[in-house]
Formats: structure tokens, sequence, C-alpha cells
């Protein structure tokens, strides 16, 4: 999840080293978060307090309805989900935040950063905005973060939404972090624009829809004061180790979906996902890369749709 998605960042370093150094002198000290707030924050967004961190939450759809919770990846923001909030606020309660050193929500005072701590971050957020249980949505790093989260918490999760979600040991990371190579640190502390575009690129298997206003935002947000060290921090404590056992006892309903053009991580580990969950489906859709609720909303927002509703109108739910 972390190594194929910067790849190209190492190529980039040494073919303009001396540029990135120059960058990290002018820029480390990031964008005010003043600033972002005001160019993306919108009515429906607030910030709460979790032990200490200032988090953005955007909440939207009608009081009563059940209640969506979606996570977003590393580097981004949950305007990646977009998209999917669009088309379900009619019918759901639709729950966005920026994960701890990300987005809006900055630097986590207490440096919650590791998988673990951000799955028990998650729950702190549900019992501060008073929701007992959710249906939780997670891509790449969020999807780790909510699979974990329904691990230990089964109770609290009515069925799970994952979009590529990180699950098995990729690219040398297991049991213990690998180190953040240099190159990969710089990118992080400036976003150079050029670079953004090139991630932008990777993330999707369609280079033609990502827009200038993605690149933007993406850059926009890693920049903002605090989150490159911060996504550093993160990567330094980040850890993948082996899943199977926990998989193969979480009974939640999962909706699985990976594109078939993803190469930050391999769709052979949707597969393996799916096979080990009791009670996970996966599609996989053509020509889309990782963020597949970013790149094809449409498509993926009416899988979501028509996988909740199985689960309103199967016998279980019922009472037959």
């Amino acid at each position: 999840m972390i190594g194929k998605f910067f790849g190209f960042v190492l190529i980039v370093a040494l073919l303009v080293g001396g540029t990135f150094a120059a960058w990290y002198v002018i820029e480390s000290r990031g964008v005010a978060p003043e600033f972002l707030e005001e160019k993306y924050l919108t009515p429906a967004d607030r910030f709460v307090d979790i032990g200490g961190a200032r988090v953005r939450v955007r909440i939207e759809g009608p009081d009563g309805a059940p209640v969506i919770i979606m996570n977003h990846g590393f580097t981004h923001s949950l305007e990646t989900w977009d998209g999917w909030a669009a088309a379900l606020q009619s019918d759901y309660r639709v729950v966005r935040y920026d994960l701890a050193g990300h987005g809006l929500t900055g630097p986590d005072p207490e440096m919650r950063y590791a998988p673990v701590e951000r799955a028990v971050f998650l729950g702190d957020l549900m019992d501060v905005l008073g929701i007992d249980s959710a249906i939780v949505a997670g891509n790449s790093l969020g999807g780790l973060v909510a699979w974990r989260f329904a691990s230990a918490n089964p109770d609290r999760v009515d069925a799970l939404l994952l979009t590529a979600p990180g699950v098995f040991s990729i690219n040398g990371v297991a049991d213990e972090p690998v180190p953040v190579p240099l190159p990969l640190q710089l990118f992080l502390m400036t976003a150079p624009e050029s670079g953004m575009r090139k991630a932008a690129e990777r993330v999707y298997g369609d280079d033609a829809r990502v827009t200038a206003a993605t690149v933007e935002r993406m850059r926009d947000m890693i920049r903002r004061r605090g989150n490159g060290a911060a996504l550093i921090d993160a990567l330094r404590e980040f850890t993948m180790p082996d899943p199977a056992e926990e998989l193969q006892a979480l009974e939640t309903p999962a909706l699985i979906i990976w594109g078939s053009e993803d190469v930050i991580i391999p769709v052979e580990q949707g597969e393996h996902m799916a096979a080990l969950m009791p009670k996970a489906k996966l599609i996989v859709l053509p020509g889309v890369g990782h963020v597949a609720q970013e790149e094809a909303p449409e498509e993926t927002s009416r899988e979501v749709r028509a996988f909740l509703d199985s689960l309103v109108n199967s016998p279980a739910s019922s009472g037959e």
C-alpha cells in the first residue's frame, strides 16, 4: 500500500534532488490551516475534540437514517468520498472525517497513527458523535482502519464497505515498520505539483479522469501545516501483521470493491481477503484503480446500494 504508490517518487527525487532540497527549506512550514479551512470547509463541516485532537467531520443526510462512516486513504481527505456522499445521503446519515495527520484535521498531539490506534480513534469519534453502531466504509488505509475496528468491535459495525483496503503484508511491511526513504520524506514535506499529478495518476486506473482540482486538493491537504511530518510519523508506526485469524472470525457482512488496474495493492489481495471472510462479497471493476469510490463513484455507489438493500431484505433481517 505504501511502496508502489510512492515508487515513482524515488525517480523524481533523483532527477530533481536539488529542487527538492530547496522546496524543503522554503515550504516545510506548510500552508496555514486557516487558509485551507476557508477554501474547503462547507456548512456541513464541524470540528470535534477527540482526546485533544481537533478533527474535521462532515455530516450529511437525514437524522435517524442508518449511519455510514467513511474513512479515507493515506495522504487523502474526506473529499475522496464526495461521490458516495452525494449518491447515498438521501437515505443514509453520511459521516466523513479527516484522519489524524490528514486533511484539515492536522497532526494528532498524541500521535495516534498506528493502525490499531486509528481503529480505537474511530470508536472514540463515534462516542463523541453519539453513534452506537454504523455501517463503516474505508479505502486503503481507511479500509484497514474499518475492518480492524469491526474485528475489535463487531457489535458496533452493521456492515463493511471496503474499497481496496489495506490487509496483507506488502512491500516488506509486516510485523515491524520499514524505514521511510529520504526521498519519500521530502515528497511528503513538500508535495511538489508535478509529483502530485503523478501520484494521482498512479492511484487512478485512467489518467484522463484525474482533474486539476483533484491534484490541487491532494496537494493542499498534504501541505497543510504539520501534515507532512505527521504522515512520515505514521509511516514509522505502520505495520501489517498476518490478518488471517482475524478475518476468518469476522462475521460482519462486507462488500469489497477492487479496481482491476490497482497498482498500489494487487487485486489478488482482495480475492484472498474475500475467501477468508465468512460474509464477504468481492466485486472487481475493470479499468479502475486504487480509489474506486473516487474514480468511479456512480458505479461503486450503485453496488453499495444494492449490497445494503440485500442486507435489509435478507431472511435474517426480516426474522424468517
